[in-house]
Order: structure tokens, then C-alpha cells, then sequence
């Protein structure tokens, strides 16, 4: 970045000492930088403070805050909601109708001829309706993928569409925006511990958008407080990137649920919602992997083509469903890896804790709808855990869809230190006749497992006996 040629918050007034309110000074440096088609750079050494004032600083050009120290102070609040700074959506949203679409699609009209990310909605469908102590009325159905300017689609449609309600497209900007280094302590809240999810973050809803060598810190946690959405969200968009960035776990803290049971409530640093394409490398955490006091760092919602390379995290889950996800060379600690969802999962040269190696999560139907590959992995398990895949769906409730455990099962080195039996499934209690049963898996393949004694397909082989079970 020329130094000469970008926009300082100490031009707008900003002092950085760690005391003074600079969000004021903050903003209007981004706006003239908006304006001008300018960087931004924050000086090296500042302490800028933000203070509990709703104000969002608006991103659209490259930023560097490399050096810089930012302190969030979320006492006393008076909007929960506002971001600290908004990369907003570029390119240009163009008229894109479609009427229906099938599961499995890869080919659309697009008049356009340019790369487009699209989202379209049913609101006549509800898909996700939860159960159990946190349950809901689920969301309407909805997809977002993204489409080549042939009208191919790089990663199939989700689910089939016989009537679309809402459709959008805008298309991919010609470059990406970079924002860089910083290190952010946010003072957390002192709210009634409920469901008032905090949004004091840095929110990202652009395209083709690149952040790296971001830190952030939580300080004085009490005994209570309301969750957080994510310091770093990145919602409705496609092609993100996450580099070299450290972020921190939250405390946790137990709220009456909507079933009528105390529930911990999640809390996160990373949160991902509708977005397509997004690669994580190297990001890690500063709370143990391993310490049950603090959620697990990221959490996802209706994503689609996710990459993790090299971090570490407490926690991978993908809450409302993810179409498509490669977690490879990384480490994955208490609460490890929660996902229901579809297409292709793979795990590669991984090293996993948790009570299962994959917990289909059974508040939303233990589903996914197609092919988990594990290659060269290690799994610790925690307390009497003993099966690959946890599931737990009596096939009573209604989630809106067709439920579903991987309809083929790979695995080719994976190592779980002494373990006597080692079960690929668990018993998941289905009840016979059932009005909503799940789908079985039809092969599951099993080479070069290490640590265990006996490796067997289920619990209750009666569940899966017309699975083709083949050990190598």
C-alpha cells in the first residue's frame, strides 16, 4: 500500500490513546476514502477507542490497520446491532428470474454472461425446523450459489424448488478488497444472559473480499452476559478469504430455552450465513481447544463450498446445513466437528477431539445427503465415545425435509488410540414405522484403521444390515 497515497484517521481527528471516543473519526475516514477511491491506514502504534455509541465506519476500499490496536467497549450499550465497520456488497444486481429448481441442478439461464452470486427463496416451505430444548419453526426454504457466466454451476443446487418466492443476483466485482492486520479487544457485554446475539463486529457481505493477520481479543467476561454473533460475519456473498487470523473463543452462559429446558447458549468469534466459496487458512484461536468453559468458535448457516486449511478451532458446525466442505491438516478440539448438510464432506490429515469424530447434529435430523471422505486422521475420543458418527433422530419429527446419514462412508487411515471396538455408526434409536425415517447409507468403506481392535458398521447391526460394509 502507498502511504502517500491513503486516507489516516488522525486526518479526521482521531487521537488513538485509548481513551477518546475515534469512532467519529473513524467513520468519516472511510467515507472520504469511499469517496475518493482511496486506502486507507491506520497509524502503527495507536490505541483508537470505540465507544458504546452505535456507529458503523462503511468499507469500500483496500484497509490496512497493521500495527493498530482498536479497544470495542460494549458497556451499556444502545444498539447491540450495529457493526464496527460494513464491507458492503459491490457489483451490480441485475434482473435474474428463475421459476423452479431441482436438487442436484448445474445449469441455469444467465442472459448476462458474468459470474453471479444468487439467492433464491420459497417462502411456502419451511426447512430446518428444529427440535429439541432450542426448537423452532424452522427458516424458509433458501439457497445461494454461484453462477459462471456459461450459466454452469460450480457445486450443484441444494434442494428442489417448485416455486421460487424471492430471487436476487448481483454480480462478482472485477477485483478483490484486502483489509489487513489490526488488533481488536472487545470489553464484553453485561447483559441478561438470553438470546440478544451482539453484532459489534466487523461484518462482511462483499464478494471477493480478503482479510488476513486479524486478532481479536475478548476481556472482562463476568458470570453472565448475552451472546455474540461473530466478530467476524460474512453473510450473503461468495469468494472470502481468512488468513493468519487469531481470534478468541466466549465464555458460556445458560439461558431458558424455547422447550422449556435451561440451554447453553452459543457464542461465537466466526459466523457464516449464505455465503458461498469461503476459505479459512491458518486461522486459530487464543482460548484452549480444549477448555468446556468457552463455545466453539465458528458457526454456520445455509453455506456452501467451505474451506478450512491449517487452523485451530474448538469447534467446526454447520448449524442450519453446508453444501460441500473440505477441513483438512487441522486440529479440532471439544467440541469438534457438528454438521448436518449435504453433498461432499472431506476431512484429510485432521486430528479431532469429541465424544464422536462426526456428530450429525439431532436437533436438526442427524442429516446429510451424500458422501463423507476421511483420510489420514486422528480421533481422540472424549469420555465413553466410541462410534466415527454420532447420530440420535427416532424419526418422529417433522424437519421439513427428507433426513438422511451419508449415503457412503470413505475412510482410509484413520488412527483412534486404544479403542477396543470401534463402531463407524452409532445406535441412533430409530422406532419401527416410524413417519419420518431417515435415509440409510448404502456403502461404507473402511481401510487402515489404526489404535482399534474390532472395527464394526453399527450399535445395532440390525439398523444398517443392508449396507455394504467392506473392511480393508
Amino acid at each position: 500500500m502507498n502511504h502517500s497515497a491513503c486516507v489516516t484517521y488522525e486526518a479526521f481527528g482521531a487521537v488513538g490513546d485509548g481513551r477518546h471516543d475515534d469512532m467519529p473519526a473513524i467513520a468519516a475516514a472511510h467515507e472520504e476514502a469511499n469517496r475518493r477511491g482511496l486506502p486507507v491506514r491506520a497509524k502503527e502504534g495507536a490505541v483508537y477507542y470505540i465507544a458504546p455509541k452505535a456507529a458503523t465506519a462503511v468499507i469500500r476500499t483496500d484497509t490496512d490497520w497493521t500495527g493498530a490496536s482498536f479497544v470495542i467497549d460494549d458497556r451499556d450499550l444502545d444498539n447491540i446491532h450495529a457493526p464496527i465497520f460494513d464491507i458492503p456488497p459491490a457489483g451490480e444486481e441485475i434482473p435474474f428470474a428463475l421459476e423452479t429448481l431441482s436438487a442436484g441442478q448445474r445449469q441455469v439461464p444467465n442472459p448476462s454472461g458474468r459470474e453471479l452470486y444468487v439467492f433464491v427463496r420459497n417462502d411456502h416451505h419451511r426447512d430446518f425446523i428444529r427440535y429439541g430444548g432450542n426448537q423452532d419453526n424452522g427458516s424458509p426454504r433458501n439457497d445461494s450459489f454461484l453462477v459462471n457466466p456459461d450459466g454452469s454451476l460450480p457445486s450443484p443446487v441444494t434442494f428442489d424448488f417448485d416455486e421460487i418466492t424471492a430471487c436476487t443476483a448481483r454480480t462478482l466485482p472485477e477485483t478483490s478488497l484486502t483489509v489487513t492486520g489490526g488488533t481488536f479487544t472487545t470489553i464484553a457485554n453485561r447483559r441478561e444472559s438470553k438470546y440478544d446475539y451482539h453484532s459489534r463486529n466487523i461484518s462482511v457481505r462483499r464478494s471477493k473480499t480478503a482479510l488476513s493477520g486479524i486478532t481479536h481479543l475478548v476481556t472482562d467476561e463476568l458470570d453472565h452476559g448475552a451472546p455474540y454473533g461473530g466478530f467476524l460475519t460474512i453473510s450473503g456473498c461468495a469468494k472470502v478469504d481468512v488468513t493468519d487470523c487469531l481470534l478468541t473463543g466466549h465464555r458460556i452462559y445458560w439461558t431458558m430455552g424455547t422447550g422449556g429446558v435451561m440451554v447453553p447458549m452459543g457464542s461465537y468469534d466466526i459466523n457464516c450465513s449464505g455465503a458461498a466459496g469461503v476459505t479459512f487458512r491458518r486461522v486459530t484461536q487464543t482460548t484452549d481447544i480444549m477448555d468446556r468453559n468457552y463455545w466453539g468458535l465458528i458457526g454456520t448457516n445455509h453455506c456452501r463450498d467451505l474451506m478450512f486449511e491449517d487452523c485451530v478451532l474448538s469447534r467446526f458446525d454447520a448449524h442450519t446445513g453446508v453444501t460441500n466442505c473440505t477441513i483438512r491438516r487441522c486440529r479440532l478440539g471439544w467440541q469438534c466437528l457438528n454438521a448436518i448438510g449435504y453433498g461432499t464432506f472431506v476431512i484429510e490429515d485432521t486430528e479431532a477431539f469429541g465424544y464422536a469424530f462426526v456428530n450429525l447434529r439431532d436437533d436438526y435430523g442427524c442429516t446429510w445427503r451424500g458422501d463423507f471422505v476421511i483420510r489420514n486422521c486422528v480421533w481422540h475420543p472424549a469420555g465413553e465415545g466410541r462410534s466415527v458418527f454420532r447420530a440420535h433422530n427416532r424419526g418422529t419429527h417433522d424437519f421439513g425435509y427428507e433426513c438422511a446419514l451419508p449415503a457412503r462412508v470413505m475412510i482410509d487411515g484413520l488412527t483412534v488410540p486404544e479403542t477396543e471396538t470401534l463402531f463407524i455408526f452409532n445406535d441412533w434409536g430409530e422406532e419401527s414405522g416410524a413417519p419420518y425415517p431417515m435415509s440409510l447409507p448404502r456403502e461404507v468403506r473402511v481401510k487402515d484403521i489404526r489404535g482399534a481392535g474390532t472395527v464394526r458398521l453399527c450399535e445395532n447391526p440390525a439398523l444398517l444390515s443392508e449396507t455394504v460394509f467392506r473392511t480393508e
